[in-house]
């Protein structure tokens, strides 16, 4: 065996020991003792062998919050298209989206037959206009919902909190919110409520709600409904944090919106900058831009030009585009 491989494995079993001491040292800590404790109830030690009640009460509903996380995310794989098309707040079934998308697609390759594209560019309209276009609308059609959604929010967790702290139930409190508010606040509120008079529980029709309403804070609104349910704990405490919670992430996303915004004028600028210098010199020269559409060599520069600059604006894009 040369001396090479010798001191290649020698090596690689050095470094594979520091590691599982680096593990083992690590694990063994209080700290990850006592995480494991509380995450699963199991007892490591014999010096952490008594769990407090209040610490298995956290580890139950962090098990119970996880497995129903864990159901959701099954569905949403089993029904993706369903559950968009409820984020969106219209009635659609997943059939009549297809009947949409196939009457879309038809027409748009009619169009572009009647413009004598060529084949390339029929075969790619209609498969843009079946898997694209409608896909596309309905991402913002539930990016805008979720907006008007969000902004709502806080005040209505906040109305929700004054309706309990004077005396009134859970449910009757949604109820109420689900009369004065309109929009995605009402038409959620709503469905929790119906959904409860019809035997679900509460938290459960909540955690169905924040199905249709993926974003964190309407999570924190079902697990806060949980934890009610399951420890018993002030449910309008829970609810006042998770309203100022929502504020100060509202107003650091807008204080974000406000940073980067110049470097999105920016984006736009340069993205926009070769279709207007195009435009102009079509107008000016229409001799020294056609050579691009009818040369072979010029077709293949503008192909590679339209590639590199989607590349270009995708990165500008995902460097700018900060989540909160």
């Amino acid at each position: 065996m040369s001396p090479v491989i010798v001191i290649s494995i020698a090596v690689i079993l050095v470094l594979a020991f520091v590691g599982f001491a680096y593990l083992f040292l690590k694990n063994s800590s209080p700290e990850a003792d006592r995480a494991r404790q509380i995450i699963t109830g199991e007892k490591t030690s014999k010096k952490h062998d008594k769990v407090s009640l209040a610490d298995k009460r956290r580890a139950e509903i962090a098990k119970k919050l996880r497995d129903d996380d864990e159901d959701g995310l099954k569905k949403k794989k089993k029904n993706t298209l369903r559950y968009r098309l409820q984020q969106t707040g219209f009635d659609i079934s997943v059939q009549q989206f297809f009947i949409y998308s196939t009457v879309l697609c038809a027409v748009s390759t009619i169009l572009a037959f009647l413009f004598k594209l060529s084949m390339i560019l029929v075969i790619l309209i209609a498969v843009i206009s079946f898997f694209g276009v409608p896909r596309l609308v309905i991402g913002r059609l539930a990016a805008r919902r979720q907006k008007k959604f969000l902004e709502e929010f806080a005040d209505a967790l906040e109305a929700m909190t004054r309706l309990l702290k004077s005396g009134m139930p859970v449910a009757e409190a949604i109820a109420m919110v689900a009369r004065e508010y309109t929009g995605p606040i009402g038409e959620e509120m709503t469905r929790i409520y119906d959904s409860q008079r019809i035997g679900v529980p509460l938290h459960e029709a909540a955690l169905e709600a924040a199905e249709r309403m993926p974003l964190p804070e309407m999570k924190m609104f079902a697990t806060g409904l949980a934890i009610q349910a399951q420890t018993g704990s002030s449910l309008s405490e829970i609810l006042m944090n998770l309203a100022d919670v929502i504020r100060a992430r509202y107003k650091l996303a807008r204080k974000v919106k406000a940073l980067s915004s110049e470097a999105k004028a920016s984006a736009g600028i340069i993205g926009a900058l070769p279709l207007v210098v195009g435009g102009g010199m079509y107008f000016l020269k229409p001799e020294h831009v056609m050579v691009l559409v009818e040369e072979p060599m010029g077709k293949v520069m503008l192909a590679g030009a339209v590639v590199w600059m989607s590349f270009g604006i995708l990165s500008m894009k995902l460097m700018i585009n900060f989540k909160v």
